[in-house]
């Protein structure tokens, strides 16, 4: 094991290892259980999202500590499946096969993108506060689905929302959320995971939850989601500013998590660069084609493995470690299978925060900057798209940048992005798509 992981050279041992992968388990656990209520929205099977779900994470996780020696942990992302729902699916009308199948592809493209030095362009040619920004709006957007799914929010004629009916369920979230507020405010590891259990028991001493027949069970057959990607017709027209909105959030939100947790973690070289990036990003790449395969959201580098390298994770057996407890979480399917919606919705409510204080590092100040990403933020929840917020924020920046003269500080690529962007607003791509059929 030292001689694999070389834990002299990182200065750590297998125990702080082992205890380091199992402080970011406890941190980002709750995924096993978000992740496949969400998902199920779209029609897809909940038990076989587990599996999915568990799996999907056990190997891109199992990846990064064995062929990177890292100790980032991997899982389908938080916003990523809010956009395969929500945008893809359920706004934009295509099945959650195809969905597969822009997830599938987009994994390609960040394959190709690494592979040839675009994705290098890319990164160096977005600004800085519109990467921030994406990330606050999506944020937002997260926080507003909690907010439905706990039922505080519903449809209103009148105003388009409203305040809901305080029923029981929508209590027993509330409280859900006052009790993830103050694990997190403690910092307690694992806060919004225990924050998941408390309101479960509390559904179920109420009745608003039934016990399962057993607690301990073979995972769920994988058979109804996997291998049903439908890639020819996620290259519909229509579908096509789909797969680049995957690939930039996927992008940018992999590279956040690296850029943040890489200098703790004694991965950053003598030229303020961080060590295996490329390969990290190939293992992102790679996850999210094996994810789509078992059927899954796009598999991300998850920001939750900053508590295991706080704990003193620096090596790949933190990642193993993380990775061999997503697959003994496999055999606790049926209490995964009984948390409901309700249970589920403050925990989308806090990473939505976590995700909104990206908010800090944007310089409001500035008119310029201030008007593209405050469209970036507002039009993702208003739009109920995050590609459409994506799409307004760079066709904005780019205007604006006209408008003050400083059309020739945008970069060549930035330029093709804003173009996509506003086909895809205007409505170009759908029309392409009945004009083709």
């Amino acid at each position: 094991m030292e001689k694999f992981f070389k834990f002299s050279q990182y200065h750590t041992t297998a125990k702080q290892e082992i205890i380091a992968g199992i402080t970011t388990f406890l941190t980002m656990a709750y995924i096993v259980i978000v992740n496949p209520v969400m998902l199920s929205a779209t029609g897809m099977e909940k038990g076989a999202l587990i599996t999915a779900t568990c799996l999907s994470a056990a190997i891109g996780t199992g990846l990064t500590g064995l062929w990177v020696n890292a100790p980032f942990a991997m899982a389908p992302g938080m916003g990523l499946n809010a956009f395969f729902t929500y945008t893809v699916v359920i706004g934009q009308g295509a099945t959650w096969q195809e969905a597969l199948g822009i997830v599938f592809l987009s994994g390609i493209v960040f394959v190709v993108l690494t592979l040839t030095g675009v994705r290098k362009a890319l990164i160096e040619a977005i600004p800085v506060e519109m990467r921030l920004a994406v990330g606050a709006g999506i944020g937002l957007f997260i926080a507003f689905l909690g907010m439905q799914t706990m039922g505080l929010i519903v449809a209103n004629p009148a105003t388009l929302v409203g305040l809901g009916n305080f029923t029981k369920p929508v209590i027993l979230g509330l409280i859900g959320l006052v009790l993830m507020a103050f694990f997190e405010v403690r910092r307690k590891k694992g806060g919004i995971l225990l924050g998941i259990l408390v309101v479960t028991i509390l559904g179920i001493k109420m009745g608003e939850i039934h016990l399962p027949d057993a607690l301990v069970a073979m995972p769920p057959s994988i058979a109804p989601i996997a291998f049903k990607l439908d890639i020819m017709g996620a290259l519909k027209p229509a579908l096509l500013g789909s797969i680049f909105s995957f690939v930039f959030v996927d992008l940018f939100d992999s590279l956040g998590t690296l850029l943040a947790c890489a200098n703790e973690a004694g991965l950053i070289d003598k030229d303020g660069k961080v060590e295996k990036i490329d390969k990290i990003l190939e293992v992102d790449a790679g996850a999210t084609m094996i994810g789509s395969l078992l059927g899954t959201s796009t598999v991300t580098t998850f920001v939750e493995s900053a508590s295991g390298i706080a704990a003193g994770g620096r090596t790949g057996l933190t990642a193993l470690t993380t990775a061999t407890l997503f697959l003994l979480t496999l055999f606790f399917s049926p209490i995964i299978g009984i948390v409901p919606g309700f249970a589920t919705a403050p925990a989308l409510i806090i990473v939505g925060v976590f995700m909104f204080k990206n908010l800090l590092d944007i310089d409001l100040r500035n008119i310029e900057t201030a008007i593209p990403c405050f469209l970036t933020i507002i039009m993702m929840p208003l739009s109920y798209s995050i590609s459409i917020g994506i799409a307004f924020g760079f066709i904005a920046y780019v205007a604006i940048k006209i408008f003050v003269g400083k059309a020739n500080t945008v970069k060549p690529i930035l330029w093709v992005v804003a173009l996509f962007s506003f086909l895809e607003v205007s409505g170009f791509l759908k029309k392409l798509a009945m004009i083709l059929g």
